[in-house]
């Protein structure tokens, strides 16, 4: 303790680091922060600078935001459930080759025992041939002094006995000690690659017991300080190596080191690639993409990746930054946050597919004012050959109904091979788009907007193995538990497999049953594998019945009685994360805009002199005589061009529409606190 002032006990460096401590170190006062298992050092400001700040706290030496506890509370166990698979498939791979080692070592000690004892009957038959015919003259007319020597003095030298023995001895020993080497705990190492206060490297090493070692770097100095700071406060030299670069060029360095270590026959040397890559930049992350694709080890590795400029992916405003950056265009609808995911993950696909790396996304989930994805690269062109027809476009009724087409670039086919044993899949063109310029639902002008992921954007394996972790976690360290378990619960259920998945799923699941693995460990057959590769997610986006109620200009239908609906007649509904009141569902765009019109006329008649002739709305509800838009082509509204769904009798159920899980989950957040966001960056 170095002295008592007004706001309490002053601590130096060595002490023992605490909650709210006050920190002298280098003629600067710290107060110490606790998050985790972790404590970093926060400086304490002037009060020149409070009085500068909009928030009267001051400028930021190094970045802080604990409004983003929940990205790194989920992170850390995210990273916990994923390196466990990966610890477990690392042992199994290295007894693997331990015991293929053992059973080359094993065969070749046993063909040199043979070639030995084949050598010495070999001798010992040499020997007993020389004797014998040196014998016979010795015996006529050799004198006794100078007789021929014996076998054994024939035999130059010859070992010890026990030699063989003991050279056996200090094989097996060196042998052992090999085993002993390659069966030692796996490494799991971890790059934080734009690191600030290092908050996310301190917690990744108290927090994750089977971490090797955390890498914590940063292009300022003054970061890089903070964080040996912190590393030496919280007593972490030995797992955190702190690096004072640029990303990039950290990232870049580790593979062209790999690179230059290749042999004569073009193989690699040893990697030093990381399991686990985190980019959580203030902004986007597009910039680091490329490298972070090639930094991670390509045999399964885990890239986390965060983006906060929500205003370039989930806005209308600047498609032209956001096409730079990610190479797709965003929306303007209700969406837009979905629409954001598929764009980042896109952009991360397209980085890695030019190296032959495939990307599978295991969680992606739009937070806050920021998106975070985790997602698997894997080295395999095989894989990357589907990733064309999981791209697609969407055409979006944006100024009108809010109706979505999606498009794939291209069509991944079945075909039957030569034998007509099996299938395989043909990669070619998809047909043209089978929308008109104009909304078939209301008339409206339909614009583009991608390409984006198509695909899948969670593994329901995964999210049930991180809240399987979040079941042990104490709430005490992960402070936002309930959101953590309320945000994946319902990432969980807006997964809507189609009938073909399902009976697919179902079809897998029997046969593991007959082989007697109850589905667990089964070895996929290349079918299966294929069928997987080439799945898309047919409904990837939701609809808000709020936006829907204020276009026909009636009262907003609860929740229950419209899910009764859809389900009464045959559909599937379930939520969206990312949106509050949002609802996901397989029925059709002209099913949802029949329901809806049920509902003006069973339960909230309109005023039609409120609603403008010739609008969205007016042509919705068919109100007033057939309306031709400009290129003479009727809309199809509930007064002319019904199709047979729109027919259908609509019963509003709210029994029905209930959620059958009782549970109590956190499912969305509120603001914290006044001015919450993403905060200022920190000042140079």
């Amino acid at each position: 303790m170095a002295s008592e002032g007004a706001q309490g006990a002053q601590w130096s460096i060595m002490a023992p680091p605490a909650k709210k401590q006050v920190i002298v170190h280098g003629g600067k006062r710290y107060t110490t922060v606790k998050e985790g298992l972790a404590y970093i050092l926060v400086p304490e400001a002037e009060e020149e600078e409070k009085s500068k700040s909009r928030d009267g706290q001051g400028v930021q030496q190094v970045f802080y935001n604990p409004i983003q506890q929940f990205n790194r509370d989920l992170t850390v166990l995210a990273i916990r459930a994923y390196g466990k698979e990966r610890i477990e498939h690392k042992q199994v791979a290295s007894q693997s080759r331990n015991d293929k080692f053992s059973e080359k070592k094993r065969k070749r000690l046993d063909q040199k025992q043979e070639e030995r004892a084949s050598r010495k009957a070999q001798k010992v038959s040499e020997n007993s041939t020389a004797s014998e015919i040196a014998l016979a003259p010795a015996a006529a007319d050799t004198p006794t002094d100078t007789a021929a020597p014996t076998s054994e003095e024939a035999d130059p030298a010859p070992a010890p006995a026990t030699a063989p023995a003991e050279q056996d001895a200090k094989t097996t020993e060196r042998n052992d000690q090999c085993e002993k080497t390659d069966q030692s705990d796996p490494s799991f190492t971890i790059l934080d690659a734009l690191s600030a206060s290092g908050l996310r490297a301190l917690r990744y090493a108290q927090e994750i017991p089977f971490v090797t070692s955390v890498t914590s770097n940063d292009l300022l100095k003054a970061a890089v300080d903070a964080i040996k700071l912190n590393v030496q406060h919280n007593r972490l030299q030995e797992k955190i190596k702190v690096s004072h670069d640029d990303a990039l060029a950290h990232m870049y360095s580790l593979i062209a080191k790999e690179l230059r270590g290749r042999d004569a026959r073009g193989k690699p040397g040893k990697s030093e690639k990381y399991d686990v890559v985190d980019l959580d930049p203030y902004g986007t992350a597009a910039p680091f993409l490329d490298a972070a694709v090639q930094c991670v080890r390509d045999d399964g590795g885990l890239l986390c990746v965060t983006c906060t400029d929500s205003g370039v992916w989930a806005s209308n405003g600047y498609p032209e930054k956001c096409y730079a950056l990610y190479g797709g265009v965003p929306v303007k609808g209700w969406f837009s946050h979905e629409v954001g995911l598929r764009l980042i993950l896109h952009a991360i696909e397209t980085s890695a597919a030019k190296y032959g790396l495939s990307m599978e996304p295991v969680l992606s989930l739009s937070i806050d004012f920021y998106i975070r994805v985790f997602v698997r690269i894997k080295k395999s062109p095989a894989r990357v050959k589907f990733q064309g027809a999981k791209n697609m476009v969407v055409y979006n009724c944006d100024t009108g109904c809010g109706a979505w087409t999606t498009q794939p670039l291209m069509k991944n086919k079945q075909a039957p091979n030569k034998k007509g044993s099996g299938v395989f899949y043909k990669h070619g063109f998809a047909q043209a788009p089978g929308v008109n310029k104009s909304c078939e639902h209301c008339g409206s002008t339909m614009h583009l907007a991608g390409p984006m992921y198509g695909g899948r954007i969670h593994s329901p394996a995964f999210i049930e193995r991180v809240l399987a972790e979040l079941d042990g976690a104490s709430p005490d360290v992960y402070g936002t538990t309930n959101r953590i378990r309320g945000m994946l619960q319902t990432a969980l259920e807006e997964i809507m497999f189609s009938p073909e998945e399902i009976k697919a799923h179902e079809e897998q699941n029997a046969a593991d049953k007959a082989n007697g693995n109850n589905g667990a460990g089964h070895k996929q057959s290349a079918a299966s594998r294929e069928a997987e590769l080439a799945e898309i997610d047919p409904y990837p986006f939701y609809f808000h019945p709020a936006q829907l109620a204020g276009i026909v200009h009636c009262a907003t239908p609860p929740e229950n009685p419209l899910r009764g609906a859809l389900i009464g007649l045959g559909y599937r509904v379930t939520r969206s994360h990312t949106k509050p009141g949002s609802m996901k569902t397989d029925a059709p765009w002209s099913v949802i805009w029949h329901v809806m019109r049920e509902w003006v006329r069973q339960k909230a008649p309109v005023k039609v002199e409120n609603i403008k002739v010739g609008s969205t709305g007016y042509r919705l509800l068919g109100l007033g005589k057939k309306q031709e838009d400009v290129d003479g082509q009727a809309p199809q509204t509930a007064e002319y061009g019904k199709k047979p769904e729109e027919t259908r009798e609509v019963v509003f159920d709210e029994n029905l529409g209930r959620d059958p899980d009782r549970t109590k989950y956190l499912r969305y957040q509120t603001n914290p606190r006044d001015n919450w966001g993403p905060m200022n960056r920190a000042g140079k």
